[in-house]
């Protein structure tokens, strides 16, 4: 029974390996698209501010994001749940799933995009939680590689201190991504292995 859930499941949880290649690939061809924009220096949002002519590239992006990683919460969601790991680590991904929407939908300048990207401020609590809760019987050496994202992750809170790196905004905010991508790839990779395991 474990094993059909899994198997079932194995689509939605490879689409946590897509979710990253769409919002990483539609940043870098937007940005080069976009005269004079710095991934180091550059909030990645400018991308798909109103009145750019990547607008529309960028929205289309995170949205396809935001809905893939729905399917991928699903697919976590069942695996889990027929592993007997609890699942609330999974469920804090659904606040990417907002945020980068209402991102999307409403783009800078807008008052709403960054009022509806702040629950992705919670995201950091799926590996913290993932951390305290599953154990390394199920997954081998979650602890430590969750450890190491959530680290990645915090470093992008560094946003919030204005006196550090402050040339470097953008640098900064991509600690964020970079930690979301890692924990995306790492759970898309761990689940589909899940069905192999005895």
């Amino acid at each position: 029974m474990k094993r059909k859930i899994l198997k079932n499941n194995k689509r939605l949880v490879q689409s946590g390996f897509i979710i990253p290649i769409i919002f990483w690939g539609t940043t870098i061809i937007s940005g080069l698209m976009t005269e004079n924009y710095n991934h180091l220096r550059n909030l990645v949002s400018e991308l798909g501010a109103m009145g750019t002519k990547t607008q529309y590239i960028f929205t289309t992006g995170l949205v396809l994001s935001s809905i893939l990683s729905i399917f991928f919460v699903i697919g976590l969601y069942r695996s889990a749940k027929g592993t007997g790991l609890k699942t609330i680590p999974v469920l804090f991904i659904l606040t990417f799933s907002f945020s980068i929407f209402g991102a999307a939908v409403f783009p800078l300048p807008l008052r709403l995009h960054g009022i509806l990207g702040l629950p992705s401020m919670l995201l950091p609590l799926s590996p913290l939680l993932a951390m305290i809760l599953w154990k390394t019987r199920t997954i081998p050496g979650v602890k430590l590689t969750s450890g190491i994202i959530l680290l990645i992750m915090a470093l992008g809170f560094s946003v919030l201190v204005p006196d550090v790196m402050d040339n470097y905004f953008g640098l900064k905010q991509r600690f964020f991504h970079l930690g979301w991508t890692l924990w995306f790839l790492y759970l898309a990779g761990i689940f589909t292995g899940l069905e192999k395991r005895p």
